[in-house]
Parts: structure tokens; C-alpha cells; sequence
């Protein structure tokens, strides 16, 4: 969908009160926040409920939306909460929710139907697929993957029936949004739920800082970005400071006004501002390579210090009143700005026994606006006062701040959904289901062929859709990559196409795009992990989608795989990255690649192995297996029935040493990741 105002909303972040006067003074035409649960930056300042409110207050008056974010994963006894937050905000005034959790998008369409949601980038929607089942679930807005093209973008905007809204500047992640179980797998701080370590910041193969990208900026392309029809351009930074806030969005204000790309000098105010030794566009052009990487250099921190801070005051809407003060009525005031018109009423004037009211005495006292965001000059009060009569100066101070409490209020009176969250109950399977996902073909074919009665004991076996002409025998399934552009569809709706006439029949899915293209092609969907789905209802929502089985998010431990009902990787290696950039063709080279040899190693001797995904993106998976062979009765009592394994760099012959034992409930002698109990 293209935007229907000549230019994109520019959209600025702000994690504190003194960075939202930042991106309005400005002149950014909307701001995102972050309260203080749900949001996907734990760490940022945030906004307390009183906080929020006098947001959408300062935002309002000066013409500005204000959107909060309710962007992280979401466990069952938090939904409540979620929806009665949710409930608050939209009382308040809130312009819009960025939400990335399916069962929390249920719940808010259920019980606020007429609040506006955004589809957070978290939600790794990146072709016109997923747009368009983001709208079927009723967003009216998403933010698709930063690592898109101009080319994906356009093609995005034009095939899609919401708006869309893309990064403009500020920090990248090296991974696909929503895609990172890094920090979450290795450190215990999940990025999904907010509390991000950033551990792609950390050196690798000895102190090389492989994974820290720079930042993005598209300040050069400005023209491009008008013309391509998104609805809102936005710049990430709701940890940074208010002085950040100001000068991005102050620059980018102009470039949008005079329609065109930077100069020198603003490119350098943008760097000094801050800056990973310069900034990056190689997504957005399409060249994603080495020049990429960046790190904060002493230097940058420097010029960055020398910029200074300065504390930023609310500015104040120039309002015009007029005022009825008549013997025996109630006493009027009328306030108008910004095309904003409100009219209060107050106490009765009685007769004058001595001082009688003056006009300048009651504008005098009217004009005090104190502590609010509006000026009210006396000159500009209009006022029809009786002769002879009096009023209490506290009830012409009431009379004005009443006036200037319903100019400034946003609280909606639209009744809500007061029903209680919505419950769901889990599925209880009547029979064990085994699938496993095998990213080396050669290694599942060797399998097959040394140890068939393995292979038989699972009900599905998957393989990367984009190898299965290596295969002479089809297997039941496929993976499809989780990562599919608009311009990669038509080669993936081919293989798929190509594989529905092997036999297969089944599709492993890992966004809500992959699962429409499932089924156009006929095959059944299964939801991988990369759903991260973490609660009953967007279990729900998956399946009522279309989406028969669920692996359920990593994250969760036993016993809320238990009450939401779904499968669990209980062996193998999980995928913690996936990155857009090749670093395998880069580091080692293609050949290594192809023989399995690809890594990274951190500081403590930990090898994360590497794999070429579709179209040489890269997954980084986990340095440690998780194993639960030895731990079945765990499993028992948490009701697991469906067991889900990963098979990555292992050869036939270990996975096949790993079937047996996990079959036999015996123990690894290797260092093993488990799922928690509580």
C-alpha cells in the first residue's frame, strides 16, 4: 500500500521524557516508547503509566502520534496483564501498538478491535506473504526486515494492502530480527523478551569483531526512499540519548523537507552524533560484504563527547480563549489551538459586595497556564464579562484548569471488551510424534542407507527445501528458508512446486509468509521453532492459520511447553543466528563451507559452527547440543509427546550415535544444554 500524504511519516524513537521533547522540538511527525513491561528494550529509561500519559499529552498538542511498543514474546501468565496494559494505553490516547506476539495481537483484536496495530520487525516479515497475512490478522501497518532491498521494499509497498514502514538510521542487529537466540542460549538474557546482552558486540576468532555491524544510515537516499511509497521511515535509538534524538531527527527533518539526500556536513554532524566507525547502506543497495563491519572506536566516543548534551523544556501551543462570565449562569470558557477547540463550565457569578471583576483582572489570572503545555497570552482572551459581579479567584482557577485539562486530555470514552483474557486450552495428543530437521542432505542420505530403521522411527524428516535435487530419495518433508524476499518467491514457489510432485508433504514454516506458501503448493504446515510461539494463544492463532503442529519457542522451560501444548528440540544443535551476510564466504571460503568447516570461536574457546543457508545468508548455531535422552522422565511428566531433533555438522555416523543413545536414555559425555523445569 503506498502512503497516501505526499511524504513519509519520519518516525523518532525515545526511551526518556527529555528524548520525546528531543523528536518533537525536532520536528519528528510521530515518536515510539517503550512502557516499562513488554517492550524490546528492557534497559532503556522507559515510561511509567503517568509517563505514558503525559506522552500522548505533549505529543498530541503539537500534531505528533505516539506509538508504544508491546513488541516482546509473551508467556500465558502474562497475557492478562498485557491486555488489561493494553486497555490503559488505548484509554490514554495511544495512537498505535508494535506488537510482534500472535497471541498478544489475538488478545488486543479481541478486546480492543479498533486499536491500530504495527507488526513489529520482531514478527520477520520480509516478502509480500507475510504483509499480507499481517493484515489478515489485523495490522494495519508492518515493519519488515532491515535487510531488505530498495528492490524489496518497492515491491513490498506495491503488492501490499498495509502500510509500510522501514529503518532509517541507527544500530543493526547482524541477525534477522526475531531470528536471535544468542544472548538468550548463551548469557540467559533473551533478546525476544527484551534483555538483549548484545553479544554479536563481542570479538571472535581471536579478537576479531566479526559480528558487530555498523550502523545504518540512509541519509544518501532520501529521493529513493520518497519514491518508493513507504508510509514511515524510522529511526531506531530509544537507548540512546536525547541529544541523539534531536540531532538524527533534526537532520532528517530537512532532508525530507527539501527532498534530498545529505551534504557533507550533515553526514558528519550524523557521525559525530554516533557513530561504529562510520555508517552503513549495504542492505538497502544490496551489497552486503565486509565494509560492513564496525565497532565504537575511543575516536568516535570522542567526537562524540565533544558534541556535549543539553536539556531539552517542553514547548508551549499558542492558544486563543474566550470567556463568559454573566450574573446567575455558569461561568464559560472556550480554548482553542491547533484547530483544537474545547469548552468548559464553572461556578455561578453572584453579585459584587465590593472589587468587583475586572476584564484585566480575570484575563491576568485566566493567562496563568502553569504547569502545562499551553501558552495563553492575555491579549488573546476574549471575554463578555457582566458589570457588578464576582467569582472566587479559586473558581476562575478551576475554571481554567479544567479549560486546560480537556485541551490536553486523549483519553477515549469508547467502551472496551471488559471480558476476562481469552483461555485456551492445550491440545493433549493421544500419540508420540518425532520429527527432525537434517541440514546436510549427504549426511540424511547415508543415514537412510546405513541405518533405515533410525530414519523410520520419525514421523517427519526435513530437508532444506533449496537442497532437495541432492536427494534421490524424497523425504516427508521440507524446510523452507526462513528468509524468503519478493524477489527470491518465484525460485522458492518453483522448488516448492517441484517438491509437491516428488511426494513431498509436509513444510517446516518460519514466519507467518512461509505458512501461505505452504499451502498454495499443497503441503501441510508445521511450525518451526522460529515462530516463537510462547503461549496458548498463538499456539491458537498458528493453527487456525492453517499450521497442524508446533515446535514450541526454545526459550520456554518444560512446564510451559506443558500448558501450551506443542513439540520441543529436545536434540541437536539450535540455530542462534541468521545472518543476511555470508561471513562463511568471507572467512573461510566456499569450499570450507561446503565441507562443513565454517565457525566462530568466542573468548572462551566456545565454537559456534557455521552453515550456508538459501542464498548464502548464514546460520550460527549453538556451540553446545541439546540433549534430553537421559531425561525422558522429565519429558513424561511435562506431557512432551512431540520430540523435535536438529542435525547440522554432524556426520551420519554421530547422528546415528546420538539416535541410539537418545533412544536408549543414555547420557553424552559432551558439555549439554537442557531444558529447565521451571
Amino acid at each position: 500500500m503506498r502512503r497516501r500524504n505526499e511524504l513519509p511519516e519520519l518516525l523518532a524513537p525515545a526511551g526518556s521524557m527529555q528524548a520525546l521533547l528531543a523528536a518533537v522540538e525536532a520536528g519528528a511527525d510521530a515518536v515510539y516508547v517503550g512502557g516499562k513491561s513488554f517492550g524490546a528494550r528492557a534497559y532503556a529509561e522507559n515510561f511509567d503509566l503517568d509517563g505514558l500519559r503525559a506522552a500522548v499529552e505533549y505529543c498530541h498538542i503539537h500534531g505528533v502520534k505516539l506509538y508504544v511498543t508491546v513488541n516482546t514474546l509473551v508467556f500465558d501468565r502474562e497475557l492478562a496483564a498485557l491486555s488489561d496494559y493494553a486497555a490503559l494505553l488505548y484509554r490514554m490516547g495511544v495512537d498505535a501498538l508494535i506488537c510482534a506476539d500472535l497471541g498478544a495481537i489475538r488478545e488486543i483484536r479481541r478486546r480492543l478491535p479498533d486499536f491500530e496495530i504495527h507488526a513489529s520487525t520482531q514478527m520477520s516479515i520480509h516478502n509480500t506473504s507475510g504483509a499480507v497475512m499481517a493484515a489478515e490478522l489485523g495490522c494495519t501497518r508492518v515493519v519488515p526486515a532491515r535487510e531488505l532491498s530498495l528492490r524489496d521494499i518497492v515491491s513490498i509497498v506495491e503488492k501490499s494492502p498495509v502500510e509500510v514502514e522501514v529503518f532509517l538510521h541507527g544500530a543493526l542487529c547482524v541477525c534477522h530480527s526475531g531470528q536471535c537466540l544468542m544472548s538468550s542460549m548463551v548469557g540467559g538474557r533473551s533478546g525476544n523478551r527484551g534483555e538483549c546482552a548484545q553479544p554479536c558486540r563481542l570479538p571472535y576468532n581471536r579478537d576479531k569483531y566479526l559480528l558487530s555491524l555498523k550502523d545504518l544510515s540512509l541519509a544518501d537516499h532520501i529521493g529513493e526512499l520518497i519514491d518508493s511509497g513507504v508510509a514511515s521511515l524510522k529511526i531506531e535509538g530509544r537507548m540512546k540519548s536525547a541529544q541523539y534524538v534531536y540531532n538524527i531527527t533534526k537532520i532528517y527533518r530537512t532532508l525530507l523537507d527539501e527532498r534530498r539526500g545529505a551534504v557533507e556536513s550533515e553526514r558528519r554532524i550524523l557521525a559525530d552524533t554516533f557513530s561504529r566507525g562510520g555508517f552503513t547502506d549495504g542492505y538497502f543497495v544490496g551489497k552486503t560484504n565486509g565494509k560492513m563491519t564496525g565497532v565504537r572506536s575511543e575516536e568516535d566516543k570522542e567526537r562524540t563527547e565533544r558534541l556535549g548534551e543539553r536539556s531539552f523544556e517542553p514547548m508551549r501551543v499558542k492558544a486563543t480563549a474566550s470567556i463568559v462570565m454573566r450574573l446567575g449562569e455558569p461561568s464559560r470558557m472556550t480554548l482553542t489551538a491547533n484547530g483544537k477547540m474545547v469548552c468548559v463550565s464553572g461556578a455561578v457569578p453572584a453579585t459584587a459586595e465590593s472589587s468587583p471583576l475586572t476584564a484585566d483582572g480575570v484575563k491576568a489570572r485566566l493567562a496563568k497556564m502553569g504547569n502545562t503545555y499551553i501558552s495563553l497570552a492575555p491579549e488573546d482572551i476574549d471575554i463578555q464579562l457582566d458589570e457588578g459581579i464576582n467569582l472566587a479567584p479559586s473558581a476562575i482557577n478551576a475554571l481554567r484548569r479544567d479549560a486546560a485539562a480537556a485541551y490536553q486530555s486523549c483519553e477515549r470514552k469508547i467502551a472496551v471488551n471488559t471480558d476476562p483474557c481469552e483461555e485456551i486450552l492445550p491440545k493433549r495428543r493421544s500419540k508420540r510424534f518425532k520429527t527432525a530437521t537434517f541440514f546436510a542432505p549427504r549426511a540424511y542420505s547415508e543415514l537412510t542407507a546405513r541405518h533405515p530403521e533410525l530414519v523410520g522411527e520419525l514421523d517427519i524428516a526435513f530437508l532444506p527445501l533449496h537442497r532437495l535435487d541432492e536427494l534421490d530419495a524424497v523425504p516427508s518433508g521440507v524446510y523452507i528458508p526462513p528468509v524468503v524476499f519478493d524477489s527470491e518467491l518465484d525460485e522458492v514457489g518453483d522448488m516448492l512446486a517441484r517438491a509437491a510432485e516428488r511426494g513431498v508433504k509436509y513444510a517446516l514454516v518460519s514466519n507467518i509468509g512461509a505458512i501461505a506458501l505452504a499451502k498454495k503448493y499443497g503441503l501441510v504446515p508445521i511450525g518451526d521453532f522460529r515462530l516463537n510461539v510462547t503461549n496458548a494463544l498463538s499456539r491458537a492463532e498458528y493453527e487456525r492459520l492453517g499450521v497442524c503442529e508446533i515446535i514450541l519457542s526454545p526459550e520456554l522451560t518444560l512446564p510451559m511447553a506443558r500448558d501450551i501444548g506443542g513439540g520441543v528440540i529436545t536434540l541437536g544443535r539450535i540455530p542462534l543466528m541468521l545472518t543476511e551476510r555470508c561471513f562463511m564466504r568471507e572467512s573461510v571460503g566456499c569450499e570450507a563451507c561446503a565441507a562443513g568447516k565454517g565457525g566462530i570461536t568466542d573468548r572462551k574457546g566456545a565454537r559456534f559452527p557455521m552453515l550456508r543457508e538459501y542464498r548464502h545468508r548464514n546460520l550460527i548455531f549453538n556451540s553446545a547440543l541439546t540433549y534430553m535422552g537421559d531425561r525422558r522422565d522429565e519429558l513424561c511428566r511435562a506431557d512432551v509427546k512431540f520430540e523435535h531433533f536438529i542435525f547440522s555438522v554432524e556426520s551420519a555416523d554421530r547422528i546415528a550415535e546420538l539416535m541410539l543413545r537418545y533412544k536408549r536414555g543414555e547420557p553424552l559425555k559432551d558439555a549439554v544444554r537442557r531444558i529447565g523445569k521451571r
